[in-house]
């Protein structure tokens, strides 16, 4: 992909949260003449962007809001006397017809579109002002042009290639496993109770994201943690805004805070070191669940990602669709959408096969080894001839219908519309009356999830077989259906010893190294500490928990080799080599 920039190309990049998305057009703009001007939709973002790129010795800058005149004339001169590589801005800055002026008098070595599924309405976090930024192919038509996200299904990629004028750009897929991070659904069964034991036995005095639906569930729910004795603070659209900022302040560069929040938190979190993610409410669509759960585990150590769900979340997002005063088209495409991650909540097969699987790529082996599914039989039916009957009647109504008229066929329905196509003389009309609507829906979204049936997003949302439907309708594949959510109230007790047992281990290895057990350990993370407040930069861009397990783990003994540590780099081994070695020698 760096390759490509260089050469002059144009590019749409998905990657992983935490996969490298930055160093994309980071290293180009370092290595091409000019300078690298990167659209960031917040200003928290760009600021922490910025200081952990000078923290490793890059030169760069941002303009926006928080700065004074002079300070943005500084900046600029900085720019023009070729004195910084990259300079981040947020759409609205961009967009402004002086600032347009300006970069045009510069040279440019590429612009990046960070978080480009804001330009997609289709997308989780949609911005209007993202939509302007198809100037820059007409304005600046030599100028390569990157956009980036770890989010965006098909239609979303779609989306943003015309959006942007990039139709003609280079296509980058990383995949977007994220092998560390665990996955854990339940239904609700006490969701702050469950929450609890969760935490208490995984995450003791660790950071952590907990995300509710509404403000007043934030409140309570940060509220009713610190009764627990959790560091917990709330985030919501509804503080002020002075006291939003002291909590994700808090939240960056304390230890062991847990942020309570909606979804106007999170864009934009490069803490490293969240160990858990957790969902006290149903997500509206996979895009969001899989950007808020990357929020976890950045530096690639083990995290988890917790959620649970019920009835009410359903009726209560479905309730926000249809009161949207979106297009009847936009409502579709949500409807769906929330039907993709409700399958997602029921299936009883390996759940990151099926996130995987919706974003377009697949994972290599059968089972993951690391979500809740795999690590413990759930309960489940047999559905091979259930399977077969939903496809057939798929099949044979031209594939072309949505799941509620499929259903009508199974149940043997006689309406007009049924009447009109002629379906109720197909084979497959009424073959389903052993089952109740509610278990339809279930096995549609959950052979949907799976990758046996899919929707056609660029028609009218029906549904149609995929090449893996073949071998359930020949029989040639086991379907086992996970029982309806309601008859399930937590794992078995095989389950549960069979987790803790898991991650009990895993805890044991990573305290054999780091954590309270190691007075090393601690002695550098005190030693980070006391170098982060003198310049009032979060602890973890100092350096992270994974190059403090480094450091314990080789225990180099001179400068030279400090080189072989992970994260840190030259500049790193020159500000902060001595005071390394010197904890480490134990003085």
């Amino acid at each position: 992909m760096i390759d490509h920039t260089l050469a002059g190309g144009d590019s749409l990049v998905l990657m992983p949260t935490g996969g490298g998305k930055s160093l994309c057009y980071q290293i180009p703009s370092m290595l091409r003449d000019g300078v690298g001007i990167v659209v960031s939709p917040l200003i928290a973002l760009m600021r922490d962007q910025v200081t952990a790129l000078q923290q490793n010795g890059v030169r760069a800058a941002y303009i926006n809001s928080s700065l004074e005149s002079h300070e943005v004339g500084e900046i600029f001169r900085q720019v023009r006397m070729g004195e910084l590589d990259l300079l981040y801005v947020a759409p609205e800055r961009l967009l402004m017809d002086h600032f347009l002026e300006l970069l045009s008098t510069l040279e440019i070595a590429l612009f990046a579109v960070d978080e480009a599924h804001c330009v997609s309405q289709w997308g989780h976090d949609f911005r209007p002002h993202y939509l302007g930024l198809s100037i820059l192919s007409q304005r600046f038509p030599n100028i390569p042009r990157i956009a980036l996200t770890a989010t965006a299904d098909e239609p979303t990629r779609n989306e943003i290639l015309e959006r942007l004028n990039l139709k003609s750009a280079n296509m980058f897929v990383a995949g977007f496993d994220r092998p560390n991070i665990r996955y854990h659904v339940l239904p609700k069964d006490s969701p702050k109770q469950q929450l609890l034991k969760f935490i208490n036995s995984e995450h003791e005095g660790e950071s952590g994201i907990v995300y509710c639906l509404s403000r007043r569930r934030v409140e309570e729910t940060a509220d009713w943690l610190v009764e627990k004795g959790w560091n917990a603070l709330p985030y919501h659209a509804g503080m002020d805004k002075g006291t939003r900022q002291e909590h994700q302040d808090r939240f960056l560069r304390e230890e062991g805070v847990v942020i309570v929040a909606t979804i106007a938190f999170g864009m934009g979190i490069d803490k490293p070191d969240v160990r858990f993610v957790a969902h006290l409410d149903l997500p509206k669509n996979l895009e969001s669940y899989y950007q808020e759960t990357g929020r976890a585990g950045r530096d690639g150590l083990p995290s988890n990602a917790f959620l649970t769900f019920g009835m009410d979340d359903i009726a209560m997002l479905n309730s926000f669709i249809d009161k949207s005063s979106a297009e009847e088209r936009v409502k579709q495409v949500e409807r769906r959408k929330l039907a993709a991650i409700i399958s997602f909540c029921e299936i009883a097969s390996c759940r990151r096969q099926a996130l995987m699987h919706y974003f377009g790529d697949q994972h290599p082996e059968p089972t993951c080894g690391n979500c809740d599914n795999c690590l413990s039989k759930v309960e489940t039916w047999d559905g091979l001839e259930t399977a077969q009957k939903a496809l057939s009647c798929v099949y044979r109504t031209g594939q072309r219908f949505g799941v509620i008229y499929i259903i009508d066929v199974l149940l043997g329905v006689v309406n007009e519309r049924i009447i009109n196509f002629g379906h109720k003389n197909l084979s497959t009309f009424g073959i389903g009356k052993e089952h109740s609507r509610g278990v339809w829906r279930s096995v549609f979204r959950q052979l949907t999830g799976a990758g046996y049936l899919e929707v056609d997003y660029e028609g009218h949302g029906g549904l149609r077989l995929t090449e893996r439907s073949r071998d359930v309708l020949r029989g040639e594949v086991e379907i086992a259906f996970r029982k309806d959510a309601k008859q399930i109230s937590v794992f078995g007790s095989k389950a549960k010893n069979k987790i803790k047992s898991r991650t009990t281990s895993r805890k044991r290895k990573s305290q054999a190294v780091s954590g309270s057990n190691n007075p090393l350990w601690d002695a550098l993370r005190s030693m980070r500490l006391e170098l982060a407040n003198k310049q009032g930069i979060p602890a973890y861009m100092i350096f992270s928990d994974k190059t403090m397990d480094s450091l314990v783990d080789l225990k180099p003994r001179n400068l030279d080799d400090l080189g072989d540590v992970y994260g840190i780099g030259a500049n790193k081994q020159k500000k902060y080599g001595k005071a390394i070695l010197k904890v480490l020698a134990g003085k």
